[in-house]
């Protein structure tokens, strides 16, 4: 089976998605893939196994902290767009697969031809929390890159159809009770947020971001971005400041990483993050990142960790299987396995970071 999957390049975590699904992939002799990455340049996009093309795509414009659509009406050029879909090779695969990449979904489109969604944005196609949602954005997020099958990844059911978060992170011993703070802040002014976390000197951050570089300031370290480098810190640390962007999110819930979130402002998909991240008690949502807040949050806040099962593994068999399962049973089978402790619950669990 000859498999197409396209890849919206612009946020890292589906990138760290890509990745993991690609590996178990891998795994399966009678499987190839091949593989779309759109909306970042090459230069800036982590690879995957197998044959790659890379192609402009569509993206959004942010400024301090906020989508900022009238730049990104004028950033993104709609005829190379249009050629690309109108372009693209369809007639040699099996089955295509989208992770929220926009060529590939309408190139199938417009042709006629079904694809697979997997990714986060596809649970907001079911009734889960949601925040800032107008009719402008709502449409924005439901026909970016339509699809015929959505398989939503969201970190609880909400006793609907999805799945649970695919968590690419590598095999390391935590210490939860680090005083290392990983921040990933990549839609902010990156000066702001170094600004904010300088008189926290009782803790180390570690601060990636786009056109930082490799500096040690004192006890605050900033990282050019790097997949290898940032897994290694991520398992490292005690807590993580972020965005509400879904993956890192999800891999902090599966390692029982303490979280404050920042959602993007104006960007639905992030306010309903923050959304479901506070219904679910799951992390500490603000509105901006200030030395007074992160300070209370590294003083007061609690971890979280809930075992997601490896569903990256589930649906690279589900594929080699010939996808025969339904959405409704994988979701019933895989949430089954997934159970959430709190702080005390798995406290007793934390290395001792004096040894």
């Amino acid at each position: 089976m000859k498999l197409l999957f396209g890849v919206q390049g612009t946020g890292n975590g589906h990138i760290s998605r890509a990745n993991a699904i690609s590996q178990e992939l891998a795994k399966y002799d009678d499987i190839s893939v091949d593989w779309i990455l759109s909306g970042r340049p090459p230069n800036e996009l982590f690879q995957v196994r197998g044959k790659q093309s890379f192609k402009r795509g569509l993206t959004f414009v942010t400024r301090k902290g906020e989508v900022r659509y009238l730049d990104t009406i004028r950033s993104n050029n709609v005829l190379t767009f249009a050629r690309d879909v109108f372009t693209l090779e369809l007639d040699h695969y099996d089955c295509l697969v989208s992770d929220y990449e926009p060529i590939l979904s309408w190139a199938a489109k417009l042709r006629r031809k079904p694809v697979i969604g997997i990714g986060h944005q596809y649970a907001f196609n079911h009734q889960i929390p949601m925040q800032g949602e107008n009719r402008f954005n709502g449409a924005l997020l439901r026909h970016f890159a339509p699809v015929d099958i959505g398989l939503g990844l969201h970190w609880h059911h909400f006793d609907q159809p999805v799945l649970p978060p695919i968590c690419d992170v590598p095999d390391g011993v935590l210490d939860h009770r680090s005083e290392k703070v990983l921040v990933y802040l990549p839609f902010e002014d990156q000066q702001e947020v170094l600004n904010q976390l300088r008189p926290i000197s009782d803790h180390e951050f570690f601060v990636y971001g786009p056109d930082l570089s490799d500096a040690d300031l004192g006890h605050v370290h900033t990282r050019a971005l790097s997949l290898e480098g940032f897994k290694k810190d991520l398992v490292s640390s005690g807590a993580v400041v972020t965005n509400a962007g879904f993956e890192l999110i999800s891999e902090c819930l599966f390692l029982g990483i303490r979280v404050l979130a920042k959602p993007l402002k104006k960007q639905v998909e992030q306010l309903s993050n923050g959304a479901a991240l506070s219904q679910l008690c799951y992390a500490t949502v603000v509105d901006s990142i200030t030395t007074a807040i992160c300070k209370d949050w590294l003083r007061n806040s609690e971890a979280v960790m809930v075992t997601y099962p490896r569903v990256h593994e589930k649906l690279a068999r589900w594929f080699a299987q010939g996808r025969t399962q339904t959405v409704q049973s994988l979701s019933e089978e895989l949430w089954a396995r997934v159970e959430v402790r709190r702080g005390a619950l798995f406290k007793s669990k934390w290395p001792d970071s004096s040894s």
